[in-house]
């Protein structure tokens, strides 16, 4: 019997549900529905009735066209509140090779640092070990040595923006198998094992949000989330020409550039007229000159971070841009002039089934989801209808975070 994946990707711009069957080792997309969001600002939740509604358009959709009834998903989470840290723990090995239970003690021992309360921790993600000074090693069991060493990495989000996502879902009609980090499911999708392998670092461009995450030996090596996604791009031309959001949004995805030097001097966009105006015609370098800067300005802030965090000599292989603005024009030339290595948009692969609809950047978080659901099976679905969601989350989280909470 094949198995059914759901990816719901709850985003700031539209609410976006995948369907997955998963055949052998074949993904088939069988089923999509997007619906716009109106309840979320910068990844977070603002409106839980308007989110409900537009998720349950989104499901509705989805379903009508998998032909199947939806009851559970993976979701995505990402917004300001997000943080990434890496950590690293040291043990003794007792006996004569390192064992499971060795290498369960030094994660143990790389988990133990501080988390503020109103914080929760959504992945630990094992890097690598480190036998007696010997680095890169993936699975150090059966190994010998006397001393064991591991690095993490820690993401962590607020409580209550967590609590929130799966209080949406919930209240849909779905449980909640996995909250996963957007940039992590993302990357699921549009990198190939050889970038992984290599180095490469991903940005996935949202409506509110790009999240950067960098990989390195197939791990996840750092996490970053700017609160500046395309909705800030939208609201500079809705000020700049004096529009209204909605028809600023329309003018960006139907003319927006970001290469000033592909304008012709004779190139118009029409602007309709508000409170019984006429539409008038302006220069279409106009427009350009506004998104540009901004675009610009989101590149040089993740380039500031790659910086801080000391990781611009891990992206080897360069950078992939996805998410629904990675659509806009001339984003992958600005960001190779502002980062000064390759840069391409990513794309889901290594799909079937609705490739031609799927194969689009706006759509990489929710086929990644439906990827880490396959690698990652869950046992256990989150309701907000149990006693303690709180006490819910924490439990669910042991397993990877047993002894800090």
């Amino acid at each position: 019997m094949n198995e059914m994946i759901v990816g719901l990707d709850i985003g700031t711009t539209k609410i976006c549900t995948v369907v997955g069957e998963v055949t052998g080792s074949d993904l088939n997309i069988i089923g999509i529905g997007s619906y716009p969001s109106v309840g979320l600002r910068k990844g977070v939740v603002v409106d839980i009735d308007a989110t409900v509604k537009s998720i349950k358009k989104a499901i509705e959709e989805a379903e009508l066209m998998a032909g199947c009834e939806i009851s559970s998903v993976y979701t995505g989470i990402a917004g300001g509140h997000i943080t990434g840290l890496n950590s690293q723990g040291v043990i003794a090995v007792k006996g004569p090779e390192i064992t499971k239970n060795d290498v369960d003690r030094v994660v143990d021992a790389a988990k133990a640092i501080a988390i503020p309360m109103d914080r929760e921790v959504i992945h630990i993600i094992e890097q690598e070990f480190i036998v007696d000074d010997e680095p890169g090693i993936q699975n150090p069991v059966g190994m010998s040595g006397i001393r064991l060493e591991a690095k993490i990495h820690i993401v962590t989000g607020a409580i209550a923006c967590a609590h929130n996502i799966i209080k949406c879902a919930n209240r849909a009609g779905l449980d909640v198998c996995e909250i996963v980090l957007e940039a992590l499911a993302s990357g699921e999708s549009v990198l190939s094992e050889e970038e992984k392998e290599i180095g490469v670092g991903l940005i996935d461009i949202g409506g509110g949000t790009a999240d950067l995450a960098v990989f390195s030996r197939n791990h996840i090596r750092h996490t970053f989330v700017l609160a500046l996604g395309g909705n800030s791009i939208t609201n500079d031309i809705s000020i700049g020409l004096k529009i209204p959001v909605t028809e600023a949004e329309e003018i960006k995805i139907a003319h927006g550039t970001c290469l000033s030097d592909s304008i012709k001097e004779n190139e118009f966009i029409e602007i309709l007229g508000m409170g019984g105006r006429k539409p008038r015609k302006l220069p279409k370098q106009i427009l350009t000159e506004i998104i540009e800067p901004r675009v610009e300005e989101m590149f040089f802030l993740i380039k500031r971070e790659l910086f801080r965090a000391g990781m611009e000599d891990m992206i080897t292989s360069g950078l992939v841009i996805t998410g629904g603005t990675a659509l806009l024009e001339g984003v992958a030339e600005v960001a190779e002039s502002v980062f000064d290595m390759p840069v391409r948009i990513g794309t889901p692969t290594k799909i079937k089934g609705l490739v031609d609809v799927v194969n689009n950047p706006m759509y990489a978080t929710g086929v990644g989801l439906i990827n880490f659901g396959i690698n990652n099976i869950s046992q256990e679905n989150f309701k907000i209808n149990d006693s303690n969601i709180f006490q819910r989350i924490i439990n669910h989280m042991k397993k990877w975070f047993s002894d800090i909470i």
